[in-house]
């Protein structure tokens, strides 16, 4: 058979998978994820989730760390791989959509023994083979391509998988930031109170000597000293402890050089815009990647009822011999085959396959409304521990001032011998109590921001490129 023949056959086969269908096509559910509120609790019109929060902190440092992160972490590049993975089944899920092609060649060696007129001889014997073997399933009810879709929203998810994990670092390289920076500002403060403790110890001794006051206020005094001076070691601790998270978190080792000079945590300023609930469904990468699986899981239920169906598969063989090899291109020896298979019993195999795709596509619906119902909570989770955390910080800060003048009126007291050495005492403690409650306050109030920006989602994690960095336009997933 000539050359064009083989090139007929070949047309002929793409042209059946034209006329194939997909009659199992999901139709697109409607409203899968449940009721949602028209606004939040605090509601900010806009729209800035495309944006790198974490540079509203005004931070260079910040920023190199979070970029840092974003190229070295394990995770991360545990997500890329298996985003790798997950591009690769969906190829090989549409690869049976083509015809495959194998090349086969063969040799024999050997010797023969033959009768003559004149008794028997022997001799060499070669043979030569060389052919072509292509089979071809027709997609007349959509199966392989439904197939594809599956697997190709699958590697969509696991894209969006990615970004979550990336918003998710992001977030965390934050908090230990400022949780650091709130161990070094605790640390100077304790430093500062055990001066302060001091400076009050010695006075005391100053005044037993004279005997205006008893042994017990010195007794009293020095435990506060030693209380504070307890104390140092644990914020140090804590510091060592978070530096190390921070540096694992940036692909390091433990005790890897990590460089943070700002002296104090940020303020942040008003609430960034929320939009409205809805939304989330399109900023939160989480609540993407359940919804693409769930819409995979309706196409895995295409697949398999497809597969119920008969189904009807070509093959093409072509074969030369070793005689032939003169006439490599003339003397092709073709063969087509069609194949029909149409299953009957099973044992109800592919009827509990179809179930068990319906089962998994309700796993995933519920799935996918957990996802963002958790989500809107975490909104106004964050929303909420923000304005609680402010009005906590103003009650403190009039309760500091309250307690410094009360110090202040306990210590003249003192000092004139109205008093004892017990309100002094308490009122220092209360005073230096507040100030440590203060730094930490503040801390949490940076970290519920820091939870607001992770809770509304963003776009921006849509530029970030398998080496880590930052592109200027959104990556196409």
């Amino acid at each position: 058979m000539k050359r064009h023949h083989i090139a007929l056959i070949i047309s002929l086969l793409f042209s059946l998978q034209a006329l194939a269908c997909s009659p199992f096509a999901p139709d697109l559910r409607q409203s899968p994820e449940g009721h949602l509120p028209e606004h939040y609790s605090r509601y900010q019109p806009g729209d800035q989730t495309s944006a790198l929060w974490w540079r509203t902190f005004n931070d260079p440092e910040l920023d190199d760390l979070v970029r840092e992160a974003l190229a070295g972490n394990f995770s991360i590049r545990e997500a890329w791989a298996r985003l790798r993975q997950a591009r690769a089944l969906a190829v090989q899920a549409g690869a049976s959509l083509y015809p495959d092609l194998t090349l086969n060649s063969g040799t024999t060696q050997g010797r023969q023994r033959t009768k003559t007129g004149s008794g028997a001889s022997a001799g060499p014997v070669r043979s030569y083979a060389l052919g072509m073997v292509s089979s071809y399933e027709l997609d007349l009810w959509g199966r392989i391509r439904s197939g594809q879709e599956a697997a190709r929203l699958e590697a969509v998810a696991t894209r969006e998988d990615l970004s979550a994990a990336a918003m998710t670092l992001a977030a965390s390289v934050t908090e230990r930031w400022a949780d650091i920076i709130s161990r070094r500002m605790q640390r100077r403060l304790l430093e500062k109170q055990l001066k302060t403790n001091q400076t009050y110890l010695e006075l005391v001794e100053l005044r037993f000597r004279k005997s205006m006051v008893s042994a017990l206020d010195v007794y009293q005094q020095r435990q506060v000293v030693e209380q504070v001076r307890a104390q140092i070691p644990q914020v140090a601790e804590q510091e060592q402890r978070l530096m190390h998270e921070l540096a694992l978190l940036l692909g390091k080792p433990p005790r890897a050089q990590v460089r943070i000079s700002r002296k104090s945590v940020p303020w942040p300023d008003r609430l960034p815009e929320t939009g409205l609930p809805a939304a989330l469904l399109a900023n939160r990468p989480d609540v993407r990647a359940a919804g693409l699986r769930l819409r995979s899981a309706d196409w895995q239920v295409a697949a398999a009822e497809a597969d119920r169906l008969p189904a009807i598969t070509l093959t093409g063989t072509a074969q030369l011999g070793a005689e032939d090899l003169d006439l490599i291109f003339d003397n092709w020896l073709l063969r087509l085959a069609g194949n029909l298979a149409a299953p009957i019993l099973d044992g109800n195999r592919r009827r509990a396959e179809v179930e068990r795709t319906l089962a998994k596509a309700d796993e995933n619906l519920w799935a996918y409304r957990q996802t963002v119902y958790t989500a809107l909570k975490e909104v106004e989770d964050a929303l909420v521990g923000e304005v609680r955390q402010r009005e906590h910080i103003r009650a403190l800060e009039r309760q500091m001032d309250a307690a410094r003048s009360a110090l202040t009126q306990a210590g003249e007291r003192y000092r004139k011998g109205i008093s004892d050495y017990l309100p002094v005492l308490t009122q220092l403690l209360a005073v230096q109590r507040l100030e440590r409650d203060m730094i930490q306050r503040r801390a949490e109030l940076l970290i519920e921001r820091v939870s607001l920006h992770r809770a509304l989602g963003g776009t921006w994690t849509g530029r970030l490129t398998p080496d880590g960095r930052l592109s200027k336009r959104t990556v196409q997933k």
